[in-house]
């Protein structure tokens, strides 16, 4: 009887650590060309514009910064500036994404704005230190060392607008409940609800039931991962926020469902505004109709901003 529970326990903590690889560590070699689109068929309709974008970002000078983390990582990420003493939008990438890929179209928005820009290479992506991805959880805690680099560096008056893409928008939801002063706004673009909400949804979609694949991955990210996969949440996190909130989602979106930020709204205490655009997929509203989505985010701005 020994020996087989010895067994489950060694089966159980075997498929916990390939679920903990296969959802929690950095592959950050697959993530260095920007122009490596998700395979996907609403990328693939919008190859081309996507493309243009990322090659007239990749054209834009920039300056290489660092900063710590709260638990001793290097992070680094392009500061691009535009206009002395402009507003500063910290603009946060998506899982295991390129932050040139996905915000090709977001910092042409922030340059036509005349905002400067902190576009951050999350841990454990690219040339920013660490291992392992938190969808959020630890994220959240370097967004507020960016802010803190910024205000250092910038002076106590920089005007901060935190700025997501899919774990990325949901990495600056769950940050808003830190409530920090120089926070003037938030734009999250196709945010998920929470961590353990999207993998539950992905993990679905693949086949895999929930009630076996949830308890490999939260027991995966605590052994592994070392942190707790509920520890952090948007819903909770808009509760305690007093940050006005854009959100912004695809009505097409395949990955992410557009009701996670219908749910997010509705748990938001703060000023909230929700835009979502018909037949825009994963992280392409900007593409399905720039115009538009250049509207929303100057009448935001404008809103919230000196």
């Amino acid at each position: 009887m020994l020996y087989i529970l010895l067994a489950l326990v060694a089966i159980i903590l075997i498929a916990s650590y390939f679920t903990y690889v296969f959802t929690f560590r950095a592959r950050k070699d697959r993530a260095r060309d920007p122009f490596i689109l998700p395979d996907r068929e609403e990328y693939t309709k919008d190859e081309k514009a996507m493309r243009d974008l990322i090659l007239e970002m990749n054209k834009v000078p920039f300056e290489r910064v660092y900063t710590k983390s709260f638990d001793g990582l290097t992070l680094t990420a392009r500061y691009i500036h535009v206009k002395d003493g402009a507003p500063l939008q910290i603009q946060c990438h998506g899982y295991r994404g390129n932050p040139v890929r996905d915000f090709c179209g977001g910092n042409k928005l922030a340059r036509e704005n005349g905002h400067n820009s902190l576009v951050i290479e999350q841990r454990a992506h690219l040339d920013s230190e660490g291992n392992v991805i938190s969808f959020g959880v630890n994220e959240r805690k370097d967004v507020l060392s960016w802010i803190e680099y910024a205000v250092k560096r910038f002076g106590d008056d920089i005007q901060i607008i935190l700025s997501g893409v899919s774990m990325g928008a949901a990495t600056v939801l769950m940050a808003s409940e830190y409530n920090h002063k120089n926070v003037k706004c938030i734009v999250a673009d196709c945010p998920y609800s929470a961590p353990h909400d999207i993998i539950k949804s992905v993990a679905k979609s693949m086949g895999f039931p929930s009630f076996i694949a949830m308890p490999l991955v939260r027991l995966g990210a605590f052994l592994f991962g070392h942190f707790r996969l509920g520890a952090a949440s948007c819903i909770e996190a808009v509760k305690k926020t007093r940050h006005p909130i854009l959100l912004i989602h695809g009505e097409a979106d395949s990955f992410v469902p557009c009701a996670m930020s219908h749910e997010i709204k509705n748990a938001c205490k703060s000023e909230v505004r929700l835009e979502t655009f018909p037949d825009a997929g994963h992280a392409l509203s900007f593409i399905k109709d720039f115009g538009r989505y250049q509207r929303v985010c100057q009448e935001f701005f404008s809103a919230h901003l000196k």
